[in-house]
């Protein structure tokens, strides 16, 4: 049997409430900026929750690859997945060509897709009638439109799928394009996620579930993983996207290399649709399944990207299973939630989180978790509270949990080569 491909990042983009691209998000980042504002792009007045984590200043893919056709032609979603993705493939260097567009791929995730495209056509058929419905409806909102989108922009041939497992999408996507990679089914992977569900209906569903928080007098507060003061998450959009690609295949073409690949784990709850299983055991078994795919001991792992979403149930859910997985060394990471900056993405969170944790272990700092002032006495772990911290750490894990029980994590090392 032949050995498995190793795997690793070369190329990063992302859209989301800190910026438009990797480079300004980043900057945002380590300044502790928030991202959480007033919902500007339609009336939240009538809302519990008029906050969230809003791409501001969109106005589609801004690229000589997409024209203005194009961007109409796809849902917000799929633009910011589209335009992640072609950052990313600038990012990384790589040139498409009829000699390798059948070994390249894209798999992305998202937990909803199209939301806003399916709410703009229902009031049309319910105020105009059926036959004025557009006859892109389809196209623009299935979740496997960013997938499809970003795969024709390159004519790529390789394996092309989307994974929808709520939060735990991109986790999922990126976990499987690995092994995709691993199988030699392909040697390069676009992958990650992207969602755009800050919507009227979303909004809305995920206030019913009083699952969000109502700061709303205080929007850049409001998202306070751990903290004993928190009260929900924050409904937020964009995507993440990068590039994978086998590590011979890399080198082979000289390309810089951010980050390696090293384990994905994966598993269910078995226990609710939408609430966490308070033993976190689903969450063990897939930090665990991620530890024994890389071959990595636990007091390995330096740092631990966290979902964090600022959820009472789910922040001590979560330190719950890493206690469980990490035992004392548990007491030894370094942890951080970036949802305290960025809020909730849904299914695009672990593409942006990726981005995040792939820079934290390239340039040797780890972002904070905002607002952390009064920590949970449940919650006692070293969860990098209000300042980042300038620290080179060679393993690091990505965590990510969706309604559904979904679980999904993933494991980078720092790369030396």
């Amino acid at each position: 049997m032949s050995e498995r491909r190793r795997v690793v990042v070369t190329g990063l983009g992302t859209v989301n409430s800190l910026g438009h691209r990797v480079a300004e998000f980043w900057e945002n980042l380590l300044s502790c900026k928030s991202g959480i504002r007033p919902i500007a792009r339609f009336d939240a007045s009538p809302y519990a929750s008029q906050i969230g984590g809003e791409v501001q200043g969109w106005s589609g893919v801004q690229s000589d690859q997409i024209d203005a056709r194009e961007n109409k032609r796809m849902d917000r979603f799929a633009q910011f997945a589209v335009s992640s993705a072609i950052e990313a493939v600038d990012d990384s260097g790589i040139a498409f060509t009829d000699a390798n567009r059948n070994r390249c791929g894209v798999l992305v995730g998202s937990g909803i897709g199209g939301l806003e495209e399916l709410e703009n056509q229902h009031l049309r058929l319910l105020n105009k009638g059926a036959r004025f419905v557009s006859p892109f409806t389809v196209p623009k909102l299935m979740v496997n439109a960013a997938s499809g989108n970003i795969s024709i922009i390159w004519q790529l041939r390789g394996p092309n799928s989307a994974t929808a497992t709520a939060c735990a999408s991109a986790g999922n996507a990126i976990g499987e394009a690995i092994r995709i990679i691993q199988r030699n089914e392909a040697d390069v992977m676009i992958t990650g996620g992207s969602e755009a569900a800050l919507t009227p209906i979303g909004l809305a569903s995920f206030c019913a579930l009083k699952g969000l928080s109502t700061r709303n007098d205080e929007p850049h507060t409001a998202s306070r993983p751990w903290d004993a003061g928190r009260d929900g998450f924050l409904l937020s959009e964009g995507a993440g996207i990068i590039v994978i690609e086998a590590l011979d295949h890399a080198r082979q073409r000289s390309a810089d290399i951010y980050a390696e690949l090293i384990g994905y784990g994966c598993s269910g709850d078995g226990y609710h649709i939408s609430a966490p299983d308070p033993d976190g055991d689903g969450a063990v078994l897939a930090i665990n399944h991620a530890l024994q795919d890389a071959q990595v001991a636990p007091d390995e792992v330096d740092y631990v990207n966290a979902h964090g979403t600022s959820t009472v149930l789910g922040d001590l859910a979560e330190t719950v299973a890493m206690k469980k997985c990490f035992g004392d060394h548990a007491y030894k990471l370094a942890v951080s939630s970036t949802k305290s900056s960025t809020g909730h993405l849904l299914g695009a969170s672990a593409g942006v989180e990726i981005v995040a944790t792939t820079k934290a272990l390239h340039e040797g700092i780890l972002p904070a978790t905002l607002n952390l002032n009064e920590p949970d006495e449940n919650c006692d772990l070293d969860y990098v509270p209000l300042t980042p911290r300038q620290t080179q750490v060679s393993v690091a894990l990505s965590n990510s949990f969706g309604f559904g029980g979904h679980n999904a994590c993933l494991l980078l090392r720092r790369f030396t080569g």
